[in-house]
């Protein structure tokens, strides 16, 4: 018999890494089944359910024969209106339902569709450092070339325009930029948004703004769109993940202006067949949430955060209560070799996963991320574990 041809796969697949979170989730897993009870506070993920108005809404629909075939790859005008609305309602911005905004099957999966729309192989990405991993393995499927740009506490986890400036702008077509930002859940201020969307203008940068996180321990929602002009030169995604506790259900948003939308669904209607129909309305009765759902979600967060806290003042770390978003960012102490020897640490000796700074970029490695979304008798637990920790050295 001839010798087979060795098959490799393609070369984009060899650039890029198996998601952190991927990994480290199943080493915890299997750890677990054999006994190991670690207390997960790495990842993202609510830990709560959507409101009974939405689930009561998914199990009607569900029921319907109707509802169970193909839909349109723009979404229900329904749900684009349910968008556009609660857009006008908690960021006094508007939208038209009708070609500016595209629902999407999740943000993370908008991120891919954004990058195909607008980048070609060896255009410039402007990615910060740190941020979220998906930015940069994203741009990497896409052939694109990375040029990171350095958030740091010093500068108050925020853009330095004097420092973009010096960078080969002419060949640079999109900027992620991610307020809240995660992971150090700084809010961005308005003269940020307009210096971000002044500086893309210029430079025929399109400024991709990741906003997720906005309702997440913040009374005041803030939007890039807010900005006079912005949708000319912006595009921004939004979710349901985590403003309603529907990260399964993958449910997101771009909103734009409409060239920039036609662009992005004809690359997305190449690559899915839109969502769920029961989806897309429970979705839209999300959107419809009385001020009672906010205040709700703030109070279990605040709860959350104020255990969170206690964990980061026993490990000695360093943290800026301004701080937003669903996790809590801290500097290690300095007699600690790196955030992720300590994070290391906890997991193996202390049975608490918490996230090393160093995966969401270089100015990451002194840091660690505890995240939010675990009951408060499981942070407590935590708490205690780490104080047992501490106790043996």
């Amino acid at each position: 018999m001839n010798e087979a041809k060795k098959i490799v796969p393609a070369d984009r697949v060899d650039a890029i890494k198996e998601y952190y979170f991927s990994r480290k989730l199943r080493e915890l897993a299997k750890l677990n089944a054999a006994g190991a009870d670690i207390i997960s506070l790495g990842i993202g993920g609510p830990d709560r359910a959507p409101s009974q108005e939405v689930i009561a809404t998914m199990q009607q629909e569900v029921a319907k024969a109707d509802n169970h075939s193909y839909q349109t790859h723009n979404g229900l005008p329904q749900l684009r209106k349910a968008f556009a609305d609660w857009y006008e309602d908690k960021y006094g911005v508007e939208l038209n339902p009708d070609n500016e905004i595209q629902p999407l099957i999740g943000s993370k999966e908008g991120i891919l569709h954004l990058s195909l729309t607008f980048l070609n192989p060896g255009d410039g990405v402007l990615v910060p450092d740190p941020g979220y991993p998906t930015y940069s393995s994203v741009s990497k499927l896409v052939g694109a070339e990375i040029f990171t740009y350095d958030l740091t506490e010093e500068g108050g986890w925020l853009p330095d325009f004097e420092a973009l400036e010096r960078l080969p702008l002419d060949r640079i077509k999109l900027m992620w930029v991610n307020y809240p930002h995660m992971p150090t859940g700084r809010q961005a201020t308005m003269e940020t948004f307009r210096r971000l969307i002044d500086f893309g203008r210029r430079h025929g940068i399109v400024i991709a703004h990741d906003n997720p996180y906005s309702f997440i321990l913040n009374r005041e929602p803030m939007s890039i769109l807010q900005v006079e002009g912005a949708k000319d030169v912006a595009i921004e995604l939004n979710s349901l993940s985590k403003s309603h506790n529907m990260a399964g259900w993958r449910v997101a948003m771009a909103a734009s202006n409409p060239t920039f939308i036609s662009w992005l669904l004809k690359v997305k209607s190449n690559i899915d067949s839109g969502q769920f129909k029961p989806v897309m309305l429970a979705a839209a009765q999300a959107l419809a949430s009385g001020r009672e759902w906010y205040e709700e979600l703030y109070e279990v967060y605040a709860e959350r955060r104020a255990i969170a806290e206690d964990i980061m003042k026993e490990l000695r770390c360093t943290f800026d209560p301004a701080q937003r978003g669903m996790f809590l960012w801290g500097r290690v102490p300095d007699d600690v070799v790196s955030g992720e020897w300590l994070a290391d640490e906890l997991f193996y000796k202390a049975k608490v996963f918490i996230t090393p700074g160093f995966i969401f970029g270089r100015n990451g490695e002194r840091y660690i991320r505890i995240s939010l979304c675990a009951k408060p008798e499981k942070l407590k637990e935590s708490l205690e574990r780490i104080r047992q920790y501490n106790n043996s050295k």
